[in-house]
């Protein structure tokens, strides 16, 4: 492992930990207060090299095992219709979305992929997918490497409404990550929007969207309404072979 990937990682492990912890600090406990209770204790995973996938913390739902596809599906619930090859699965064009079969709401959210090579296309026509975090707000995947496009519409971007603060793609053919900490947007009991949903994300270790605000579904721009607290994660099919390895979430505590 070399030291900038290693620095990287420990940034990243860092800032989760804050994010579980640090966030919520409750007023009864006094500082270093020994009864104070403890975090649970998680193996926290290997991490990824090019040639080999990592392991996902003991405490997460892993949704890609390198076999096969049993944790998703279409949307109406068939089974899922995408390529798995070793280690890997792959878009098939014009397959259809593929859907988690569990629901998620407060996350954290680890995703490798990696584009065609050699790239073909250009502009949004290249190496094009997405994570839909709930279904409806993508963070873009898109070949942006020498590539160029409209800024909210490249890797890393919150799709349509924020570009990630640097380009910090990867070649074609090697593998990227994403890892996301998402909490969705709040209602009251009478439908009444309290406070919008945040996303963090990490583009290869580093930081492209920094707790920014999502304004509503990335696709018809349209303001957020009352959704279920959970529910299914999507990845896209946009008719290229976009390829995904070493999938997995930590679930949450809703964020205050």
């Amino acid at each position: 492992m070399n030291m900038r990937f290693r620095f990287n990682s420990i940034l990243i492990c860092g800032f989760f930990l804050c994010s579980v912890g640090c966030a919520q600090t409750p007023t009864q406990w006094k500082p270093h207060d020994r009864n104070r209770p403890v975090p649970p204790v998680i193996e926290p995973g290997v991490s990824s090299t090019q040639d080999t996938p990592g392991k996902a913390p003991s405490d997460a739902i892993v949704l890609f095992d390198g076999k096969d596809l049993s944790a998703w599906s279409t949307k109406d619930g068939q089974p899922a219709k995408w390529k798995v090859g070793t280690g890997y699965f792959e878009t098939v064009p014009k397959s259809g979305y593929m859907y988690t079969k569990q629901p998620f709401g407060d996350m954290q959210l680890h995703v490798e992929f990696a584009t065609p090579s050699p790239a073909e296309g250009q502009d949004q026509d290249r190496g094009n997918s997405g994570v839909f975090l709930m279904g409806v707000y993508e963070i873009q995947v898109l070949d942006s490497y020498n590539n160029k496009t409209y800024a909210d519409g490249q890797a890393g971007a919150l799709y349509g409404q924020y570009p990630p603060l640097v380009n910090a793609s990867r070649p074609p053919g090697q593998w990227q990550s994403y890892d996301i900490v998402f909490h969705p947007s709040k209602f009251d009991k009478d439908g009444k929007l309290i406070r919008l949903g945040r996303v963090t994300l990490f583009h290869n270790g580093v930081l492209v969207q920094d707790n920014v605000e999502i304004q509503g579904p990335t696709v018809t721009g349209e303001p957020d309404k009352p959704h279920a607290d959970k529910l299914p994660l999507a990845l896209q099919d946009h008719n290229h072979p976009v390829r995904f390895r070493n999938v997995w979430v930590r679930e949450l505590a809703p964020s205050n």
